[in-house]
């Protein structure tokens, strides 16, 4: 193994793949031209926040194979980040919306020092029982958090237009970091550590800082954007750090595309507007998303994505054949 392992090909294929991210990003840009509203450019808008949770935790999970089940939970502490800031000691959204990526980034760090030396269903059940241990801790602490109750958080704007356009700039800003660090030099050592983590520790990596690296930026973003879903609701509360909020996250992105960067976008749109769309059907909504997760994750790796380019790559060598045929 080397350790660009064809670098000029993956770095096409990440350059193709930001390029219809940008498509998804400009479309979703022209939406509120067309749809007027203010219920459906809300569905839009929590999509968006769901987006860039899965843009985080495909980071983790799609390109370094290590698989969480606390970007919930992280979105979680960065809400009350800036929700506590806000209600106990009245600082400014301007600085207390960084912190909620600062502060799940370092207890990201930190968490990740001890379960990144973990793999496989060890890492999972670890992380897990950190969201819910998280979770339950700020239910209980009511004379702090609230407990049930919710936190309230000031908004950054009252306008649903200029929410729609914040969590878009958001995302394409998440997006496109997340982009610059896959071209980099670190983010060829995450994709050798998820093929083969021995024979990139092999080969001079360090694996568990690699790792740590990469939980640390996955934690900030979801922080990030639990902050801005806070700002947006102005109402926090332990409900977003439930495990069913991880599984819509984990659904978006094996239906959209684990490992790619426009899987998450193409996903977590389609799945929230789904979901809301069959909301009147009841629970029957969550038996169609497992059930796709299964076929996808069983037999379609790539999700949506992977079926696009495929269906593009057989249309192209056909046209390539009937040249030669010509």
């Amino acid at each position: 193994m080397t350790i660009p392992d064809h670098p000029n090909f993956l770095r096409n294929r990440l350059t193709q793949e930001m390029r219809l991210a940008l498509a998804v990003l400009v479309a979703l840009a022209l939406v509120p031209l067309a749809v007027g509203s203010p219920y459906w450019l809300g569905v839009l808008i929590v999509s968006m926040y769901f987006a860039m949770l899965a843009v985080g935790w495909n980071l983790l999970a799609g390109y370094t194979g290590q698989f969480s089940l606390a970007p919930a939970a992280f979105a979680m502490l960065g809400g009350y980040t800036t929700g506590l800031l806000s209600w106990h000691w009245k600082v400014p959204l301007a600085i207390s919306l960084p912190m909620s990526a600062v502060v799940p980034g370092l207890i990201g760090l930190a968490l990740g020092r001890i379960v990144l030396r973990l793999s496989g269903p060890y890492l999972a059940l670890t992380t897990l029982s950190f969201a819910e241990i998280a979770r339950l801790v700020i239910y209980n602490s009511i004379d702090f958090t609230r407990g049930d109750q919710g936190l309230n958080v000031p908004a950054l704007t009252e306008s649903r237009l200029g929410n729609y356009y914040l969590f878009l700039g958001a995302l394409a800003a998440v997006t496109f970091g997340v982009f610059l660090l896959l071209r980099s030099r670190t983010g060829r050592f995450l994709q050798a550590i998820r093929d083969d983590e021995i024979g990139a520790a092999s080969r001079g990596i360090d694996v568990v800082r690699t790792k740590t690296l990469a939980f640390l930026l996955s934690c900030a973003i979801c922080g990030f954007a639990g902050g801005l879903y806070g700002s947006f609701a102005q109402l926090v509360s332990p409900e977003l750090g439930l495990i069913s909020q991880t599984g819509i996250v984990i659904a978006m992105v094996v239906i959209g595309g684990m490992g790619t960067l426009v899987g998450p976008l193409i996903g977590a749109v389609l799945v929230y507007v789904a979901s809301e769309m069959l909301r009147d059907a009841g629970n029957i909504q969550m038996i169609v998303f497992a059930l796709l997760v299964i076929v996808f994750a069983r037999f379609f790796r790539e999700g949506l994505w992977g079926l696009a380019r495929g269906a593009i790559a057989r249309t192209r060598r056909g046209s390539a054949c009937a040249a030669k045929g010509a």
